[in-house]
């Protein structure tokens, strides 16, 4: 399922920003490329010792035990339900706790969603995961040299000098526009080839540009660095070790596509990503990805075109106005983390209507 951008990119029009400062206003500075120190040297475990993890199902409680108002959480239901609001679910988890679970329009807990590009938020902890483990040695590196056995057209000095920083942020700098280009590389039967065939309209770097391709480009690199498909780095590296098992990931069972599209979860497993990134890439004793990747993905490293409500990170948006990131996909569907407020909120969708209003209105309000 593909989503253009333009659906994604939904706040309020007024921006909050003096209830919700901003906390990225120094954090666009350039602070460089870098190279992990790999897993056997990383001394990242330690920074959060809860009372459990989530591994085996997430815990409940009250929203009152975690400092929340039931009631407004209460009324945000009403709302939904009056408006007819096409939400699947909508999951508020509070310092590791699910204080708010509801499911609409015939949704159930066990159904599986097909999160659209939410899985681009996926794709990017698994190249986090490949310099984690030294497979990537930076995001400097440049994104020809893991293509070396591929001849490559409209060669210049901007696609030579095109880096993996350049592919997690979405400034390739490749003549690529999502509602031009998507269905011609989906169609293509080699995907990675169409997109390293593009010519160049722009310096690497230099603007943000919505671009699925990018998400490919960056699996491809997994796939050849690891010499693991995208699916078994997935389960090996990612999934298992957060308790994901309940799932379908259609794209990634072949090399190529490399897995960008099909991935089906369960709202509570979708929970866990977020989790994740909220206790800096450490989960129940394992550091899955490094605590400075997950401060560096989301960051705000560039600007969003489409919408100044946004940033962009390392394959997650950044969301200032309410000192947050989320993974967000086609349909409204969103993970966000706010970590000031050790919050997660999930919500599968097919809406067209705005999620961050209702967290807006009804969630950030509840919190004391």
């Amino acid at each position: 399922m593909h989503a253009h951008c333009g659906r994604l990119f939904k706040l309020p029009c007024h921006s909050r920003t003096a209830q919700y400062p901003d906390a990225g206003s120094d954090i666009g500075a350039d602070i460089g490329s870098y190279s992990d120190c790999g897993s056997d040297r990383c001394a990242d475990i330690g920074s959060y010792s809860g009372a459990y993890w989530p591994t085996n199902g997430w815990r409940t409680s009250t929203p009152e035990e975690q400092g929340m108002d039931s009631k407004k959480l209460a009324d945000m239901v009403v709302e939904i339900n009056a408006r007819n609001m096409k939400i699947h679910s909508l999951l508020v988890i509070r310092n590791g706790y699910l204080v708010s679970e509801n499911y609409f329009n015939g949704y159930k807990a066990d159904d599986r969603h097909e999160i659209a590009s939410v899985v681009k938020s996926f794709i990017g902890t698994l190249a986090g995961i490949a310099l984690y483990k030294g497979y990537i040695a930076g995001t400097d590196q440049r994104v020809v040299d893991f293509f070396s056995d591929r001849s490559i057209k409209a060669l210049d000095k901007r696609k030579e000098a095109m880096t993996v920083e350049d592919l997690l942020t979405m400034t390739s700098g490749l003549d690529y526009a999502e509602a031009a280009n998507y269905d011609a590389a989906q169609q293509n039967p080699d995907v990675v080839q169409y997109m390293l065939d593009l010519p160049m309209v722009r310096e690497p770097g230099a603007k943000w540009v919505y671009c699925t391709g990018c998400s490919y480009l960056l699996s491809d690199i997994v796939r050849r660095t690891s010499g693991m498909g995208a699916l078994d780095f997935a389960e090996q590296y990612l999934l298992k070790p957060l308790g994901i098992t309940d799932f379908r990931w259609s794209g990634a069972a072949t090399k190529d596509p490399p897995g960008v599209y099909g991935m089906h979860l369960r709202p509570r497993d979708m929970a866990k990503l977020g989790y994740l990134y909220l206790r800096k890439g450490q989960w129940d004793g394992q550091q899955i990805v490094s605590s400075e990747w997950v401060q560096r993905a989301t960051q705000k490293r560039t600007d969003v075109d489409a919408d100044p409500h946004f940033g962009y990170g390392y394959h997650w948006f950044t969301v200032p106005a309410m000192e947050g990131y989320a993974a967000l996909g086609g349909g409204g569907q969103i993970i966000l983390v706010i970590p000031k407020s050790d919050l997660v909120i999930l919500a599968p969708a097919n809406t067209e209507e705005s999620i961050f209003e209702l967290i807006e209105k009804y969630i950030l309000p509840s919190l004391s």
